[in-house]
């Protein structure tokens, strides 16, 4: 029988995609296979029917618990007998092990999903070497390489198990890598002799757009999804918590939404999972835990409420929409700050993965902040060139920006990279052209050099787009394996000897918030009644008199934006103000709506009720742990490493219960860790401050002084002083 009679016969398709057949014909023949094909492009087929076709069982080695489960669940749909696929991993108990091997051992079973935890086993290596084995595929390959967005190190050790069990022809497959982790994966699985299939990675149905991440991004997602009522969609956040906060305010707003991350037990993660699937929930907000092999065909949109880690991360997330070809958006929303966040937590990271960990953010910022074809950048990125001028499916080809003549421009960036001996990275190349004397420069006495500054009158922002519109153009290259250093290609070397035109986009700029430390959800600033906003500061002012207590004690500047927005008229409306809990809206809150009741009536206004985002009235069980503990005397450090959280991340839910109104004594903590004078002295700070900005504290305290230390003072102080 051949491959396209056993498609029909076993999957019922008539015809390949792509290079399917040739994938599969190569395999059969033998040989090993290295697969590149986007997500969508039906690269499980690529094992899937060869297992079917050959003697003895496929060991696919696969990441997710969730993926083997759904992979099985899809093959024995196909298949008369149950025991056609089976999966071994830590979820299955003894007895369920045993029939697993003695399908396997009668010949029923075809392929068998390993998570490589469990193929390093002893007990396994030890029962696979009595199997008869047809090939090994290496599924989700990337995750091999420190390079790829999703780095397993237990991914590294599956080469010398294969050995140990038994050579056979081997199949690594992937969705997403550059050419450094391509060549990576080869070297590390030793198939760099393996025939290599690459389709292209342009998923031409697929819309891309990045907004800039304000106050109201809440707001706009849910506008958005519902905008997209009955489609399906998923939400990826970068952490746990997000992921939690962010499912309950989707469902206070009438969408039926839910929750998925590493930290749910397994039966509730693949619950939420097989409810999506069955249409059951139109969106699922998730962490990166998400998604690897879930084969839904019509998702419509994937949102990113955060920037992702990584290029690589953003391509195999945005992927999952529209596999059949469909309609599918990709709508990003981003902040540079998410970056520098991002960039926090490599900290404490070995030098080389921090190093890694930078450039891959680096990257992403490139991608989101450039005004060029976002199809062109990302496509650029995988080692493949985009030729069309205008992709019509993406925001800066829909509203494209006015070009400038860069010939002058690019030739100084070669001209300056050549004289620094292509040793630099882009951001020292942009130093030594802007005349920033840094530490690198200066140690290298490059700020001797005659041609240092010699771009001063650009800014930044433009060297950067010139610098990345050169290497897409491929008058540069950018060597991965030294982080990043910029070389000059031939055809590079061609332009500095005879410039000809290159039009050069500038970069967007991405505004970041105004406002208060206080991270205050959609406050709905845009809107906000100019007149309205200075009468209630002006009400403030008078009961901040009376009451002995700074202004921003009783409702801060992004709280009064907010009333001054949605005009609550109630004190139960009032509770859904961002910084407003039951016991503010109870102590300060009666002579607030009176007035903005009174003032509804007599300008006659239409209150925007109806738009509001309904925020969580009890915003999540990790408040009521974090008040319970504290009520306990549990140190702060011990709560947040219980809760998986970091110091900064439990101040910034503290603050935001005291805010909202509920007194807390952490005094216990306070004084177990800080001096008594220095308590004192930050607490008159704020007794006689006029604003509870951090950033002023910090400044006017000096460096004497912890940001972690005022902040547990400032909490204090509103505490006592509020609530």
């Amino acid at each position: 029988m051949n491959v396209t009679e056993a498609l029909k016969k076993h999957f019922g398709f008539d015809s390949f995609k792509g290079d399917q057949k040739a994938i599969i014909e190569t395999l059969l023949s033998g040989k090993d296979v290295f697969v590149l094909m986007p997500t969508g492009g039906g690269k499980s087929l690529c094992y899937q029917l060869p297992s079917l076709m050959m003697e003895g069982t496929a060991i696919v080695i696969s990441p997710l618990i969730a993926l083997m489960k759904n992979q099985v669940d899809a093959m024995r749909n196909f298949s008369e007998a149950d025991g056609v696929a089976h999966f071994i991993n830590s979820s299955l108990n003894r007895t369920a092990i045993e029939q697993v091997k003695q399908d396997i051992l009668s010949g029923l079973t075809k392929l068998l999903y390993v998570a490589p935890e469990s193929l390093t086993k002893e007990e396994n290596v030890e029962f696979l070497r009595q199997v008869k084995i047809s090939f090994y595929a290496v599924d989700e390959a990337h995750c091999i390489s420190e390079w790829g967005h999703d780095f397993r190190p237990e991914y590294r050790r599956i080469r010398p198990i294969i050995n140990e069990i038994g050579k056979h022809p081997l199949i690594a497959l992937t969705a997403t890598a550059t050419p450094k982790v391509q060549h990576d994966i080869q070297k590390n699985l030793g198939m760099l002799d393996a025939t290599v299939f690459k389709s292209s990675f342009n998923r031409s149905n697929l819309y891309y757009e990045v907004r800039p991440k304000g106050k109201d991004v809440d707001r706009e997602i849910i506008k958005y999804i519902k905008a997209n009522e009955g489609k399906s969609g998923i939400v990826y956040c970068l952490s746990r918590k997000r992921v939690e906060e962010f499912t309950d305010i989707l469902c206070a707003n009438g969408i039926k939404a839910l929750p998925y991350h590493a930290g749910m037990d397994s039966q509730a993660r693949s619950r939420n999972q097989d409810a999506f699937l069955m249409e059951e929930a139109d969106v699922i907000v998730a962490t990166i835990a998400f998604g690897m092999g879930i084969d839904k065909p019509d998702v419509r949109y994937v949102i990113h409420y955060d920037i992702p880690k990584s290029l690589e991360g953003y391509y195999q997330e945005t992927g999952r929409a529209g596999r059949d070809g469909g309609e599918g958006r990709c709508l990003a929303f981003y902040a540079y700050k998410d970056l520098q966040k991002l960039e926090k937590f490599l900290q404490g990271k070995p030098i080389i993965e921090q190093e890694i960990g930078k450039q891959l953010l680096l990257e992403t910022a490139a991608y989101a902040e450039s005004a060029v074809c976002r199809r062109k950048v990302l496509l650029h990125y995988f080692g493949e060139e985009f030729t069309e001028e205008n992709c019509g499916s993406c925001d800066n080809c829909l509203t494209p920006r006015t070009t400038v003549e860069g010939k002058e421009l690019l030739v100084t960036a070669l001209e300056a990279i050549d004289l620094l001996r292509e040793r630099y990275k882009a951001e020292h190349i942009v130093d030594f052209l802007m005349g920033k004397e840094t530490a690198d420069i200066v140690s290298y006495q490059q700020n001797e050099m005659e041609q240092f500054g010699n771009g001063q009158e650009e800014d930044d922002k433009t060297w950067n787009a010139v610098l990345r519109q050169a290497l897409i153009a491929g008058y540069l290259t950018k060597e991965i394996e030294n982080y990043g250093t910029l070389r000059i290609t031939p055809q590079g070397r061609e332009f500095m000897e005879h410039p000809t035109s290159f039009r050069v986009v500038k970069d967007k700029e991405f505004e970041e918030d105004e406002g208060a430390d206080m991270p205050m959800r959609g406050s709905g600033a845009s809107a906000v009644d100019p007149a309205l906003f200075s009468i209630m500061k002006d009400l403030r002012k008078k009961l901040s008199k009376q009451l002995d207590v700074p202004p921003f004690v009783i409702f801060q500047d992004p709280s009064l934006e907010a009333m001054a927005t949605t005009y609550p008229v109630t004190l139960e409306e009032l509770q859904n103000i961002p910084g407003v809990g039951s016991g503010k809206a109870k102590r300060y809150g009666t002579e607030f709506v009176a007035l903005i009741k009174k003032y509804v009536e007599e300008n006659e206004i239409e209150r925007p009720e109806d738009m509001r985002v309904r925020t969580v009235a009890n915003k999540s069980k990790l408040k009521v742990y974090i008040v319970q503990s504290i009520d306990r005397k549990v140190a702060l450090d011990d709560i947040a490493s219980s809760k998986g959280l970091e110091f900064s991340e439990l101040l910034d839910e503290i603050e935001s219960i005291v805010y909202s109104g509920t007194r807390i004594n952490i005094d216990y903590f306070i004084f177990d860790a800080i001096d008594e004078d220095r308590v004192d002295d930050i607490y008159q700070y704020f007794k006689e401050s006029t604003t509870d900005s951090l950033q002023e504290a910090i400044e006017e305290l000096g460096s004497d002084y912890t940001e972690d230390e005022i902040r547990l003072v400032r909490i204090k102080f509103l505490s006592e002083m509020a609530n």
